[in-house]
């Protein structure tokens, strides 16, 4: 399958003429679209909701855009908790789930009336220190061994740090029941960036079984189900990309075949997804400095790590498209990189694209998601734009590009101020 940018070269020299590259750019039309399309397939449960993973893209425009279309925000930290609540989601509307968390971080989910979901059985004390006790409090899981589907080992959950044994969650529950608790979630996220419609069915099985067993043992009232991210995205042209209708009836399957018989079909889905809303809906857009003919090709750009992590930290692929060569024959094979000393910044190895120009414009794809929230300054590198693109065509930035004064505003050395 062929993949296709959002923007075209023109759209994208007229954001430059403004912002100049390099530049993440986000599609609100796909990002509401694709909101939609998840809302649509879990609606067969009253209580569905989903809490955008902050982490992926921490943009308080992008958070609005997802709480008009009714999502909710997953938080990790205090600085996440600040910015959902700049862009107006509290409350129920805030899912907690941090691991190793400092005293003021809880404070401040609590303060914002945040579910809270602990990551070991040793947070209930820690949670029981700073007062009343939530009348609603979420427990991660770690089932431990290997998560497969059919032959095949997705992950491994017995080397996460994250969650609790199912008899530590067990003795967490009774241990809140007496604190005052009358309500309780399960999460568990025990895959990352799964590429089949069947990790969710999968998953939902596993813990709907899971809630049964905790209900019969404490007596609790399970009220939701979170079922964390994991729904990958098709980074590349041959993959098959995810299908949120099958994956919805898969969930849907299991919840009246598991949970419906024992009376517990009262039960809350939660998703916590932030791959799967944003990556195919951002770009990042860079232009081409510099050619290198040595013993490979070599085509230097704009951005590079700093601007996107992921290909230099895992090897991972992003397409590449060069824009206004769309239709071009693919007869050249380069290496593209970025200007860091580091040489590990490529963002392909030996890719197959059309012949390259210096000045031509290339949409690095799918990086709307862990694309500019894992940007750092390495060698002085200072963090790109986002923008944002309007479903008019229209766009507006979001975040502006660091400056130099941004890189040394946290030193107190005499001249710096000076000079820059």
């Amino acid at each position: 399958m062929k993949k296709t940018p959002f923007i075209t070269l023109e759209k994208a020299k007229e954001i430059a003429a403004q912002i100049p590259t390099p530049f993440h750019v986000y599609d609100e039309a796909g990002i509401r679209r694709n909101a939609r399309a998840l809302k649509e397939a879990f609606a067969w449960n009253k209580g569905f909701k989903e809490y955008f993973a902050v982490k992926a893209t921490p943009n308080p425009f992008i958070i609005k855009i997802l709480q008009e279309e009714g999502c909710g925000c997953d938080c990790a930290t205090y600085t996440e908790l600040v910015l959902a609540e700049a862009a107006g989601v509290t409350g129920h509307n805030v899912m907690f789930s941090s691991n190793v968390t400092p005293e003021k971080d809880m404070r401040k989910a609590l303060q914002m009336g945040a579910y809270i979901n602990l990551d070991d059985a040793t947070y209930v004390d820690f949670l029981a220190q700073m007062g009343d006790v939530p009348e609603t409090v979420c427990l991660r899981y770690n089932p431990g061994g290997s998560f497969s589907l059919g032959n095949t080992i997705m992950d491994m959950p017995r080397d996460a740090k994250y969650g609790m044994t199912e008899d530590q969650m067990a003795g967490a529950i009774l241990r809140l029941m007496e604190l005052g608790t009358k309500h309780f979630g399960l999460h568990a996220f025990l895959a990352s960036n799964t590429g089949t419609n069947e990790y969710y069915p999968e998953l939902a099985s596993q813990m709907f079984r899971l809630a049964v067993r905790l209900r019969n043992a404490t007596g609790a009232h399970i009220a939701f189900i979170n079922l964390s991210g994991g729904i990958g995205v098709d980074y590349r042209p041959e993959q098959p990309s995810c299908d949120i209708r099958v994956i919805g009836e898969g969930v849907r399957n299991r919840y009246e075949s598991i949970l419906r018989p024992q009376g517990m079909d009262d039960i809350a889905i939660f998703t916590e997804l932030g791959r799967f809303m944003l990556a195919p809906y951002g770009h990042l857009i860079s232009t081409v400095l510099h050619q290198k003919h040595i013993y490979r090709e070599y085509v230097g750009l704009d951005a590079c790590a700093a601007d996107l992590m992921r290909p230099a930290m895992y090897g991972a692929y992003h397409h590449i498209t060069v824009l206004g060569k769309e239709t071009a024959i693919l007869d050249h094979v380069y290496d593209v990189t970025g200007g860091l000393c580091e040489n590990n910044d490529k963002f392909a190895v030996e890719r197959s694209l059309p012949a390259i120009q210096i000045g031509d414009i290339v949409a690095i794809h799918d990086t709307g998601a862990h694309g500019h929230s894992m940007g750092y300054n390495y060698n002085g590198k200072l963090r790109s734009a986002e923008v944002l693109l309007h479903p008019d065509g229209s766009f507006q930035m979001i975040r502006r590009a660091e400056t130099a004064a941004d890189y040394f505003a946290t030193l107190d050395f005499a001249g710096l101020e000076y000079k820059w």
